[in-house]
């Protein structure tokens, strides 16, 4: 017997030693993180930014791809007129593939123009494709203790998500360099930029190219749950966010607001990606649902399949309609002309049933 339970002992010792030991709160998923030695010291506060003021600094760097001279003449003057100064990057109009340079040349200018204490505001030249890449290369520390704006879209939504949760910091999910600043634009570039204060967006732009999901509603939001509900901002482009699941740079939806939009993406595409935050837990753990403007997301005149298509009213009405949570779909912000500024963190709150949508708190100190 002793030799039994002698043997059983080491036995279930050896088979413990086996059994890999519970993770703490602060050790992660267990997916290798690329940035582990950059990991910041976590700061329980967000920083907010200094405002933006006329005669500011705004600094223009290509974190993902590049464009043309052209594309940015316009859009400097604009700062320009606006009262802004203008630095740009030496990696703008460079070109490797859909990339602006390598990866490490992004990276590092990123890092050289988000140090210097004479620029006030980053700017994303555009989006594109490249910004995940360069996400383990960056000093989330540094960045925290060098706070200034950092706008873009699209693509530059796996960027400002990750500076906001790595670095604390709030981030702006706004206009790019070759932004069009249209009125629309402009005013809420100030309004969430230029001052401390909550702010209440009015006046909704009318739809660019109405789909049936938007006919019925010229100006206005579409309501697709109602109720009423508050939450920190997180989101952005939908495709970015999917494409960080199970990632450290994964966004975390636990009683957050998640804003989403996208362009030419089929109604199935649109599906697939909406299901995929639904199988990982993502979208029943929100507060509310604010989708921008799904522009051109509807099946193509063309294409085979169009009458075997689902509507993208059909998709969002199954994926978002379903969750019983405020929802609404038509806010302008992401790949529209009349673009909102939305700050990644910041407390905002969504009236589903008034179809009103207001920053609660401010985005800037």
């Amino acid at each position: 017997m002793a030799t039994r339970r002698t043997f059983l002992t080491s036995s279930l010792a050896a088979a413990a030693a086996l059994i890999p030991l519970p993770l703490r709160a602060d050790e992660g998923s267990g997916i290798a993180d690329p940035d582990k030695k950059k990991k910041p010291v976590r700061h329980p506060e967000l920083l907010r930014p200094k405002a933006l003021k006329h005669g500011a600094t705004i600094g223009i760097v290509a974190p993902a791809s590049g464009l043309l001279p052209s594309d940015l003449d316009h859009s400097v003057k604009t700062l320009k007129d606006m009262g802004f100064a203008v630095v740009l990057g030496k990696n703008l109009y460079r070109r490797d593939g859909y990339l602006s340079t390598d990866d490490k040349d992004r990276a590092d200018e990123f890092m050289e123009f988000a140090l210097r204490d004479d620029i006030d505001c980053l700017m994303c030249a555009r989006g594109g494709y490249g910004t995940m890449r360069i996400l383990p290369m960056l000093d989330y520390e540094a960045i925290h203790k060098h706070p200034k704006i950092i706008t873009g879209y699209s693509d530059i939504t796996a960027l400002l998500n990750a500076i906001t949760e790595k670095s604390r910091l709030v981030t702006f999910h706004g206009p790019v360099a070759d932004s069009k600043f249209t009125p629309f634009t402009t005013k809420y570039f100030w309004e969430l930029l230029g001052a401390s204060r909550a702010v209440e967006v009015k006046d909704f732009p009318p739809y660019e190219r109405a789909t049936a999901l938007e006919v019925n509603a010229p100006q206005q939001l579409v309501r697709l749950t109602g109720g009423k509900a508050s939450g920190v901002l997180v989101g952005g482009n939908l495709s970015m966010v999917v494409s960080l699941l199970g990632t450290p740079y994964e966004i975390n939806t636990r009683g957050k607001m998640l804003f989403l939009e996208e362009i030419t993406e089929e109604p199935y595409r649109i599906d697939r990606m909406l299901t995929q935050l639904w199988l990982a837990g993502k979208l029943q753990e929100c507060s509310a649902i604010a989708l921008g403007r799904f522009k051109d997301c509807e099946v193509r005149s063309n294409s085979p399949f169009k009458d075997l298509s689902l509507r993208l009213a059909d998709v969002l009405k199954v994926r978002i309609a379903s969750l019983n949570i405020p929802a609404v779909y038509g806010l302008p912000f992401g790949h529209v002309k009349d673009k909102l500024t939305v700050p990644i963190g910041v407390r905002a709150t969504l009236d589903a049933d008034n179809l009103k949508f207001q920053i609660d708190e401010p985005a800037v100190s």
